[in-house]
């Protein structure tokens, strides 16, 4: 926030330093800030936000009766948002300072998006450049504290909403109709497929979460399997859950550091782990990939990205969901492998399957709110709500998707006809 920001601010958290003709002055600036902000925003739809004095902004389309209607509690909210609506509104939905008259926090979250998606990918300069190399840069040490800021949480909180599996990525939907925990099963098989598994081979699962997917490959491929992520919480559930099914002596889970296994793999497979890495990081990724992966090797990547260069993570989900995290443009992917020497034998883009499955998400979580709330306290169910309809909204309307890359050393490691994938899926 600028200085002058801050001044304004300041002067509207504590009144009583200031005459009340000098109040409504700053009220006036932040009304006129505000307003400025959503003529420039809504162009569909209809927003209607009553400012902490009484007054009411419209915006898009006028009150209309199917129209979003919030709130705000003071004017410090309203001069946040008019500054950096892109963090502070999170942060005042969180703490109370937006309070939804008409509608619910996805409606608003879902009409920002469809208005953003109107306008073009902002333009990032030498300064943000270089600011994602310092933000992203996840050193060990970096990356153990991000993961264990998101995933070392209470097991119960994401039993709540995920499926009987743990699976905390996008599912595939083969089937419209396909329910959740099915379309988690179909993804599972889906990467299976990709990877072209033969009994006996050894798997390297690079993120391996709560040990689904990798006790998956076991059960069903016969595959041996090493699972590492930098959580503690997974990797005692993982360990637990492969001792608990009798695989312990063919699938190891362990914490380490992706850049510090030494071992060679018939297959790698890494499922939502990539979003985490970092841009700068990318050529260690694939160049560590290369030299885990034997010479007729297999690796299947599964990752956020979006249809754009970006520069930063959304502002809100930066700080408060995934320290460290960027959802890069497969432009800015595939040169770190080309020059791995990696060979891409097959892309897959998901578009709309991770927002099906953030909804499915959201409306589990929604389902077992209280119980979430006694383990934690109402902002946190306010944060998981927000970070839940925002990333929905991301895949929705903001350029999001999940990409597939399969890759290989050798030219002709896969079959050259994708035929080989739906009929291994049965």
């Amino acid at each position: 926030m600028s200085s002058e920001a801050s001044f304004v601010a300041d002067r509207i958290q504590t009144p009583d330093t200031a005459s009340r003709r000098t109040r409504g002055l700053l009220g006036g600036v932040v009304r006129a800030a505000l307003a400025r902000l959503l003529r420039g925003l809504i162009r569909t739809g209809s927003l209607t936000v009553v400012m902490p004095g009484g007054d009411v902004l419209h915006a898009g389309q006028g009150d209309a009766p199917d129209g979003v209607r919030i709130r705000l509690r003071d004017y410090r909210t309203a001069w946040r948002l008019a500054v950096y609506p892109g963090l502070a509104l999170g942060e005042a939905y969180m703490d109370g300072g937006v309070i939804m008259e008409r509608g619910t926090i996805w409606d608003l979250l879902d009409l920002a998006g469809r208005n953003l998606s109107l306008r073009p990918p902002p333009r990032r300069g030498r300064l943000a450049r270089l600011w994602r190399r310092i933000a992203q840069a996840n050193d060990r040490v970096a990356a153990r504290r991000n993961v264990a800021h998101h995933y070392d949480l209470s097991l119960d909180v994401y039993r709540r909403f995920l499926d009987p599996d743990m699976q905390y990525s996008c599912a595939y939907f083969a089937r419209p109709d396909m329910t959740l925990d099915e379309a988690q099963i179909a993804k599972k098989r889906h990467i299976a497929a990709k990877l072209l598994l033969e009994p006996g081979q050894s798997v390297l699962d690079i993120g391996c979460g709560w040990g689904g997917l990798g006790l998956t490959l076991a059960e069903e491929a016969g595959a041996r399997v090493t699972g590492i992520t930098l959580s503690d919480e997974q990797l005692a559930v993982a360990q637990e859950r492969a001792i608990s099914r009798g695989l312990a002596g063919q699938v190891e889970f362990r914490k380490q550091d992706y850049r510090d296994v030494e071992e060679t793999f018939d297959r790698i497979v890494s499922v939502g782990m990539f979003e985490h890495v970092g841009a700068p990081n990318y050529q260690a990724f694939f160049d560590t990939v290369a030299r885990l992966l034997k010479d007729d090797g297999v690796a299947v990547l599964h990752a956020i990205g979006q249809n754009h260069v970006s520069v930063s993570n959304q502002p809100w989900i930066g700080k408060y969901i995934f320290p460290g995290g960027y959802t890069p443009a497969l432009s800015e992917v595939l040169p770190a492998i080309e020059r791995a020497g990696l060979w891409v034998t097959d892309v897959e883009i998901l578009r709309l399957h991770y927002a099906e499955t953030l909804k499915a998400w959201r409306e589990r979580f929604e389902a077992n709110r209280a119980q979430i709330a006694d383990l934690y306290d109402e902002r946190f169910c306010r944060m998981w709500e927000f970070y839940l309809c925002l990333s929905e909204v991301a895949f929705r309307h903001r350029g999001c998707m999940v990409f597939q890359i399969q890759l290989s050393k050798r030219v002709g490691a896969v079959p050259l006809t994708r035929d080989y994938i739906p009929a291994a899926e049965g």
